[in-house]
């Protein structure tokens, strides 16, 4: 497991604005990223001959990808194509993979809640892979002033699919977001969240991962004004074989803003993989800022891999709060050896012990039937493990 950094840099006003060494340069150019060799920090826990060509782009754009909606009647959904003017206006792509995606997508999703509009019920969004070829897509959420919404979006199939999501949270809405990674076991992903939060806006993400051979997810957030509050919340089980990774960053830029990210996995059986890079900015001039970053992970079995990396930049002595804390291990014998001295069976035990660590996570994903869906397919990878 790598180290944690903190760092917390002195700048005096007169002189040129800091640079962070965690927030890479954006670019729409793929030009602008060379290929990647597996030498660079931000690609160096990631097995690029797995990617099947999505960090070179081969011309083989080939692969099949269906997205179906369902949304009630007070939110607007569009299918529109890669000239509409809304699209990219939130973001930069940050790698390769994702300047990618942004030049060859054809078709994208537009998901509009309208201003003061509380939808009635989630909206689902689900991305269906049934081909080899290289895949591209683009989704759009945006949920305009004061309104509030749930977006389940959801990725099955077979596929080498690469895509950018974008999250815009404008003032005083709420919207919460739940992506469910649930790949056949071939299928290879590496997808870009890009979030925006408002003045006064509130946005919560819950990601999933639990198929693939390969998934890779980098959920980033932003603020535009103060009083944004994000919450960034990981369930993973990787299994034999699986590479799982996570690289959140936030950026607060803005004064008086506030985020919390806890991710939790489970690894079991050999070459299982999982990576997770939290990173936290708190930009020169801001004040108040309150952020808190957790990564937990159960090492269920010899053979697997974790990679747990917090980072933590500050660039200004006025915060209100920040800190960070990573931990990967066995299960806890105390725990065991509770639950054995009341009569429950040793193998028992170990099932219990793991459900709990999910499901505190789990809970909090207001879908009821999507938390019995995701419990269901906790327990069918723990039967595999068991």
């Amino acid at each position: 497991m790598a180290s944690p950094n903190i760092e917390i840099k002195e700048h005096s006003h007169g002189g040129e604005l800091p640079v962070s060494k965690l927030d890479v340069h954006g670019s729409f150019d793929v030009a602008d990223f060379p290929v990647p060799n597996g030498r660079e920090e931000e690609w160096r826990f990631t097995p690029l001959r797995r990617l099947r060509g999505l960090h070179q782009h081969t011309e083989a754009t080939d692969g099949k990808i269906t997205v179906e909606t369902d949304a009630p009647a007070e939110v607007t959904v569009e299918t529109v194509g890669r000239d509409d003017a809304r699209l990219g206006t939130s973001f930069l792509p940050t790698d390769r993979v994702s300047a990618l995606a942004y030049a060859s997508f054809t078709e994208a999703t537009v998901v509009t809640v309208p201003k003061e509009t509380q939808a009635s019920a989630p909206v689902s969004i689900k991305v269906t892979g049934t081909g080899q070829g290289e895949s591209y897509g683009h989704i759009l959420v945006r949920a305009e002033r004061h309104s509030a919404a749930t977006v389940v979006l959801e990725y099955a199939g077979s596929a080498v699919h690469a895509d950018n999501v974008e999250f815009v949270v404008e003032d005083g809405a709420q919207l919460t977001v739940v992506s469910l990674q649930d790949w056949e076991r071939d299928a290879v992903q590496v997808s870009h969240h890009y979030t925006k939060v408002g003045r006064d806006a509130r946005f919560r993400s819950f990601v999933v991962t639990l198929g693939g051979d390969l998934v890779r997810l980098s959920p980033k957030v932003g603020y535009t004004a103060p009083g944004g509050d994000a919450e960034l919340y990981g369930l993973y089980f990787t299994g034999a074989g699986q590479h799982h990774e996570h690289r959140s960053l936030i950026d607060h830029n803005v004064s008086n803003t506030r985020s919390r990210v806890e991710y939790k996995g489970a690894l079991s059986g050999e070459e299982a993989h999982a990576v997770w890079i939290g990173d936290v900015i708190i930009g020169e001039g801001t004040e108040g800022t309150d952020s808190y970053e957790h990564n937990r992970n159960l090492v269920l079995t010899d053979g697997t891999r974790v990679d747990s990396v917090p980072n933590l930049e500050i660039f200004t002595g006025e915060v209100e709060g920040a800190g960070h804390a990573s931990a990967s291990g066995r299960l806890d014998d105390i725990h065991l050896f509770y639950l054995q001295s009341r009569g429950i069976p040793a193998d028992e035990a170990r099932k219990l012990v793991i459900r709990g660590f999910f499901a505190e996570l789990i809970n909090r994903i207001e879908v009821p039937e999507l938390r019995e869906r995701i419990m269901t397919e906790v327990e069918e990878k723990l039967a595999l493990h068991e």
